[in-house]
């Protein structure tokens, strides 16, 4: 390997001269397991406590559903968290939880948090913890973790003694702190993408029980056996707006497509879930999961497919009648609604196409249909572009926490 000038061989890789290799072990204080215990309700003199299941797949800790529990006053000290604390995932049922690492940050002044024994607790010193975060959420250090669950079955516990010995280049602390500034004000950029999301989201939902219960500008309403609707609007069976087309559905396995690769969406319940060689369909059609959908009120259980596709049979085809409906309209009526009563199952739930054509649809005159789907649709192309946006700033960061954590990229300080 060619060693730029500046850069020096090391046993981790090539590194700038002025960093060093350390292990875990060097820049840490302290490393153990938080508390055992069953988890009681909120009371008097009970601590929140952080459990594996508040740490978030983007390496934050989520503490809108956190547990409380009650331990004597004199072991508080030992299982309370510190600014700048971090917490590795210990143990799991899922391997690939196994390590992830969270950076605690105190929210308000004198507020207690434990941790749970499915945690460790990293204490860092002489070095920046958010330098040191970072780090714990690199793909170098995936790949260690890696390494690990290849020596062990399952890896279902993160064991200690490996953990303390992992080796990461260290550079000077002002650098440590430059880069963490960096990818921090990457992380808050992408945080106010996802209030705008969160905020847009609420915005559509509150437009979609409106619209699609209210209308546009009606001033009369009727009684009908799904509840109060405007005057001018119909109550129909989904069979009759609707042409139905899962005879034509053909369903393949993972082996079979992978003899098929090509740029045909092939479609299922919820998606896309693989491209082909070959299509079934050809132009606008509403998919309708048959089983697996999210069949709540507001849950993501139909989409639109355009152009040449092919689908399974774990999604019904539809294609609106135009004379009477739209498809678009359609699209937002059924995710809206709660169609739980209409399907079939414990664990899989099912709708079956018998039980669906039978959904009663409020329906709308066709004008209306379209504006109502018009001002959703607007929306819905403002959440895509924050989506968007939000994936770009996610492959910015990796890109930066490559080239900043391993020192191809270097700071001015």
């Amino acid at each position: 390997m060619k060693i730029r000038k500046g850069y020096k061989k090391t046993e981790i890789g090539r590194i700038p001269k002025e960093w060093e290799v350390v292990k875990l072990e060097e820049i840490i204080s302290s490393l153990y397991n938080g508390i055992w215990g069953e988890t009681p309700i909120k009371q008097e003199k009970s601590y929140p406590v952080i459990r594996s299941t508040e740490i978030t797949h983007d390496g934050k800790i989520d503490l809108s559903n956190v547990a409380f529990r009650r331990i004597p006053d004199e072991k508080v000290d030992r299982y309370s968290l510190k600014e700048g604390d971090i917490l590795l995932v210990a143990s799991s049922g899922s391997s690939r939880l196994i390590g992830r690492a969270a950076i605690f940050k105190q929210s308000r002044e004198g507020e207690v948090y434990l941790f749970s024994n499915f945690m460790l607790r990293l204490r860092p010193k002489n070095v920046d913890s958010i330098f040191l975060y970072y780090y714990l959420n690199s793909s170098q250090y995936y790949r260690f973790l890696k390494s690990l669950q290849q020596t062990s079955t399952g890896l279902r516990n993160l064991p200690k003694r490996e953990v303390v010995k992992f080796k990461l280049p260290l550079p000077p602390l002002p650098e440590q702190r430059k880069i963490a500034e960096i990818l921090s004000t990457v992380d808050e950029t992408i945080e106010k993408v996802d209030e705008a999301i969160a905020k847009t989201e609420r915005l559509k939902k509150g437009l979609m029980q409106n619209l699609l219960t209210k209308g546009i500008g009606h001033k009369e309403f009727k009684d009908t056996e799904i509840g109060r609707i405007p005057k001018e609007w119909e109550v129909v069976r989904l069979v009759e707006i609707v042409d139905i087309f899962d005879k034509k559905r053909i369903p393949l396995s993972e082996i079979e497509r992978s003899k098929m690769k090509g740029k045909f969406p092939y479609c299922g319940a919820n998606g896309i879930i693989d491209y082909i060689n070959d299509f079934i369909f050809d132009g606008k059609f509403l998919l309708l999961a048959e089983d697996g959908g999210n069949f709540k009120a507001f849950g993501q259980k139909a989409y639109l497919m355009f152009g040449k596709f092919w689908a399974n049979n774990h999604v019904h085809v539809l294609k609106a009648l135009s004379s009477l409906c739209s498809e678009e309209f359609l699209l937002y009526m059924l995710n809206f609604m709660d169609l739980k009563s209409w399907v079939v199952g414990s664990t899989r739930k099912k709708l079956n196409q018998g039980d669906m054509k039978k959904i009663p649809i409020p329906l709308p005159p066709l004008p209306e249909q379209k504006k109502i789907a018009e001002i959703l649709s607007t929306v819905d192309k403002r959440l895509e572009l924050l989506k968007n946006k939000k994936e770009k700033l996610k492959r910015i960061k990796k890109g930066l926490m490559n080239d900043l954590l391993t020192g191809k990229m270097r700071v001015k300080v």
